[in-house]
């Protein structure tokens, strides 16, 4: 069912106070979409939003079409990119100001894969940033390697910096006793402090909707 919350007052209202830059009006990927729940809520917010999902997968990209069609967005591109493959449909992404996906790093064979198709982007967009989430399943695991490998800064973003801290976000159990990583990266040394005042809002933004907001994934 649609929705007629006006997000961005509301959101402006709950969280990021008065009237500042409207910081949705930019183009957003998601990388490896899935049920697509960060790009709709992007997308309610007024962002461009871009789907992406492994081409070789259809059901996949079946999947994102319907969870716009469910949260009635008519103006979300869906189109098939596999991580590590520069294929035309990667070229053909227009100008971006952020890059998102939402647990990207969960298997060690994608690793690279993942950091290589966030380079080429972020290469072709200095301005821009990636913003992921990952579940730590495992303390082993790094992508130190492949950072420094693929010349990408990194950056952990605190998640009680944007009000995210919670064990029940958005009237969910989750993320629940899971640990929940936010990283940045981009293809530039930077500090915390210096971290776009959009960044931050991008994020608060998001989380209040989250609260906000239920969509429905399929």
């Amino acid at each position: 069912m649609a929705s007629n919350i006006n997000y961005r007052k509301l959101i402006f209202q709950g969280g990021a106070g008065g009237e500042k830059e409207d910081c949705l009006e930019v183009t957003i990927p998601e990388l490896g979409a899935g049920t697509s729940l960060p790009g709709v809520v992007a997308a309610k917010c007024g962002a461009k939003v871009i789907l992406s999902d492994a081409r070789q997968f259809p059901r996949c990209l079946e999947n994102c079409k319907r969870s716009c069609q469910a949260n009635d967005l008519q103006d979300v591109d869906v189109v098939g990119i596999t991580w590590g493959d520069f294929s035309r449909e990667l070229f053909e992404l227009p100008t971006l100001d952020f890059i998102v996906a939402s647990d990207c790093f969960y298997d060690t064979k994608d690793f690279e894969d993942v950091l290589a198709t966030v380079y080429f982007l972020l290469d072709r967009n200095p301005d821009a940033r990636f913003l992921c989430t990952y579940q730590e399943r495992n303390s082993d695991w790094s992508i130190e390697f492949l950072l420094n490998k693929w010349q990408l800064q990194c950056l952990h973003i605190s998640l009680p910096s944007f009000e995210a801290d919670s064990q029940s976000i958005a009237q969910s159990n989750l993320p629940g006793n899971h640990t929940i990583w936010m990283l940045e990266m981009t293809t530039e040394e930077m500090t915390k402090k210096d971290m776009p005042e959009k960044n931050y809002q991008m994020m608060l933004f998001l989380k209040s909707a989250m609260d906000f907001y239920r969509p429905q994934v399929m």
